[in-house]
């Protein structure tokens, strides 16, 4: 379970965002420091991901991950996912990122 700092419209946006970036290349950094690289093959609305054709980056600190091919991973235990820069759309962001921060209009 994702704690409840983030806001459900936070979340809606980075899973966008995620969904946007099916099929290329990231690194996702655990909460243990286990760095895996692979295909975004999913991700889902907790921000869960699987990851196709994983490699570890530390071979030398995690031998036992060496034969995973594929991969789920929860949401809550992921503590960063580098993506390529060339992969952002930094104008469609940065207006996402104005639109969730504008004051909410009261009917």
């Amino acid at each position: 379970m994702l704690p409840n700092c983030f806001p459900p419209l936070v979340m809606q946006l980075f899973y966008s965002f995620f969904k946007t970036l099916v099929g290329k290349e990231v690194a996702v950094e655990l909460k243990n420091d286990v760095v895996l690289t692979g295909t975004l093959h999913s991700v889902d609305q907790y921000l869960n991901v699987k990851l196709n054709n994983v490699q570890v980056v530390d071979k030398q600190k995690y031998p036992q991950l060496l034969a995973l091919k594929n991969c789920f991973i929860r949401g809550s235990v992921v503590r960063y996912i580098q993506i390529p820069s060339g992969e952002v759309d930094t104008e469609l962001l940065q207006d996402a990122a104005r639109k969730e921060n504008a004051p909410q209009k009261s009917s």
